[in-house]
């Protein structure tokens, strides 16, 4: 059953006097619900009170059969992502994004096509592990001591994009922490064997079977080494990391991206939205801005779902 809207809410939904959601349906269109992610989304949404997927959309469906839903997922492929995402947005949809293909020059056109004030929302999501957000977290933080500095990430052979989306939000926010130190140290960075340079950080894929999801941030130092290693065992990782970014997603304003910008993980209570929230807002969004200039950008992922 889905309620009435009131001023404030982005969907039509009944809303409390701060502008949450007040336990009515928000109703989803999942674009690329045939695949993995799509599929998750599809159960997560099933067994919510919360949630109806009204509109399942593959490769063959018109883009407008989205437009009966509240909330668009787009969980597509890299070379789609953005006109999906530019069609829900010129139709005013809120929109979750959990697909490769945007680097930090295409999320800074989607802010702009979002406008001054915006009228809507998207959230875009490199990665729905908690585990990972928290490791890409300490990342950014042991970024500020080290200069010499390099990732490492797995993922499985079915993988078409790389560097993964995780990875590129990894050198980007770690590039942005030390900003005062400069580039790191990558020396040799001309050979081909060092990796991709995603903000002057070098980045190495691997794509193996048998792995679902794995990244490592290796930092060296003065007799020392540092290691940060995330690894997603299980699909079902991403399920506590969805459900936090479908209740930003509903009453979001502006750009939000990266999962960090929805949780609390400076226990200051001063987050868009969390794990029990209603959602995130534009100023979660603000909150956390993309970095801007970013040398050596990654060409082809910037949010990814693994």
């Amino acid at each position: 059953m889905r309620g009435r809207r009131r001023a404030g809410c982005a969907t039509s939904v009944v809303c409390d006097a701060a502008g949450r959601l007040e336990g009515m349906t928000t109703t989803l269109a999942i674009v690329g619900a045939t695949g993995k992610m799509g599929r998750l989304f599809g159960e997560i949404a099933e067994a919510s009170a919360e949630y109806e997927v009204v509109s399942r959309l593959d490769s063959r469906s018109a883009l407008d059969e989205m437009l009966g839903a509240d909330v668009v997922v787009d969980v597509s492929v890299p070379g789609v992502t953005q006109s999906v995402v530019e069609f829900a947005v010129q139709h005013g949809k809120q929109v979750l994004v959990g697909t490769s293909g945007w680097s930090a020059d295409r999320l800074a056109g989607l802010r702009r096509a979002l406008g001054d004030p915006p009228s809507s929302g998207v959230v875009v999501i490199p990665n729905f592990s908690l585990g990972s957000v928290l490791a890409t977290s300490f990342a950014a933080m042991a970024a500020r001591f080290y200069d010499s500095i390099e990732v490492i990430e797995a993922h499985a052979a079915t993988k078409v994009d790389s560097p993964s989306g995780t990875a590129v939000r990894t050198a980007e926010l770690m590039q942005a922490a030390r900003a005062a130190r400069g580039p790191v140290s990558a020396p040799h960075s001309d050979q081909r064997a060092r990796g991709q340079q995603v903000a002057s950080i070098p980045v190495h894929s691997l794509r193996l079977a048998g792995i679902v999801a794995k990244q490592d941030v290796v930092f060296g130092g003065t007799g020392e080494v540092l290691t940060i290693t995330h690894e997603t065992i299980s699909p079902s990782a991403y399920a506590a990391g969805i459900r936090v970014a479908l209740a930003a997603a509903r009453t979001a304003r502006g750009l939000v991206v990266g999962l960090d910008a929805l949780l609390d993980l400076d226990g200051t209570g001063a987050s868009g939205g969390g794990a029990g929230a209603g959602g995130g807002s534009g100023s979660a969004a603000q909150s956390a801005p993309e970095p801007e200039n970013v040398s050596g950008q990654a060409a082809t992922a910037t949010s990814v779902t693994s």
